[in-house]
């Protein structure tokens, strides 16, 4: 089997990105060329690598395989390159993925604990959505992701070998409303008085379901806002424009005009916060993050 390095990163950028659109997109190459190097690696490897999908591209069992070997010598290459150019040693690199709101509830003092306990350990992060984290994971371009999971709890993914899980902590879904508007007061709303609340949500998708509206509404909500970044949404909520859905975790980091409110009437909504790595040993580095991230 003869395959070149960038074939492998190309494989491993489809992988991630779940589509040779965006792997073309991250890479720097037009679509089709992205296209050729799927067609070389599909010859070299005698077999099919790929399935298209209407919504993407996934990989096939030998797709998977193939992956889990390019990511030890893409790996291994790195390190090559790094030895023969005589750099000096470089701190241990953790590339850690994390959910959107989770950057505020987590990130600083996870990285200000490491600061003191692990100072030869370098994070750099990534904020996405928990499928797209998955298959970054999966793909190998993140060491270490933290996801979100609702009950029941299930796999992230259906890939084999199954990630390996580890909880970090529970925490109830709350609603965020202006401190100033109809809720003003109050730290708990009945969910029948949210039917017709204006909703200020994130842009939903096959893959991810409608984020910002509270699970349980009877009906169909009144979504009047949407936007990805979480100050829009929180600032929007502060000026009354809206109410959102957020975990009583980021509590502490909402700004000024923005309360919790508990919601009554309704089954309470619990998000498991957990950190997810490939199977097999961690890296000293990938542990010391993890053990950051259950006891900040």
């Amino acid at each position: 089997m003869d395959l070149s390095s960038t074939a492998l990163r190309v494989l491993r950028q489809i992988a991630e990105s779940g589509s040779f659109t965006a792997a073309a997109a991250r890479l720097g190459y037009t679509q089709s060329a992205v296209s050729r190097q799927a067609a070389a690696l599909e010859r070299g490897a005698g077999t099919r690598l790929f399935e298209r999908h209407f919504d993407g591209v996934r990989l096939t069992p030998a797709g998977l395989t193939l992956l889990r070997h390019a990511r030890t010598i893409l790996a291994c290459l790195d390190e090559a390159e790094q030895e023969l150019s005589g750099a000096a040693p470089r701190p241990e690199p953790v590339r850690l993925g994390i959910f959107p709101s989770g950057g505020a509830m987590l990130l600083p003092p996870v990285l200000t604990l490491l600061a003191e306990t692990d100072p030869h350990v370098a994070v750099t992060t990534r904020e996405g959505t928990t499928p797209g984290l998955v298959r970054s994971l999966r793909a190998g371009s993140l060491d270490l992701a933290v996801l979100t999971s609702r009950p029941p709890h299930r796999p992230s993914d259906g890939e084999s070998p199954p990630l390996h899980l580890e909880r970090i902590e529970d925490t109830e879904l709350c609603v965020a409303a202006s401190t100033t508007g109809a809720f003003a007061g109050r730290t708990t709303v009945h969910a029948g008085d949210l039917v017709d609340a204006p909703w200020i949500a994130s842009p939903s998708s096959g893959a991810e379901p409608l984020l910002g509206v509270w699970p349980g509404l009877p009906g169909r909500p009144r979504v009047v806002h949407t936007a990805r970044d979480w100050l829009t949404k929180l600032r929007l909520v502060a000026a009354g424009w809206g109410v959102t859905t957020v975990p009583r975790r980021m509590g502490p980091a909402l700004p000024p005009g923005v309360g919790l409110l508990r919601v009554e009437g309704a089954p309470p909504e619990v998000r498991r916060i957990l950190a997810a790595r490939l199977p097999g040993r961690p890296a000293p580095a990938v542990t010391a993050v993890l053990r950051a991230l259950t006891t900040a």
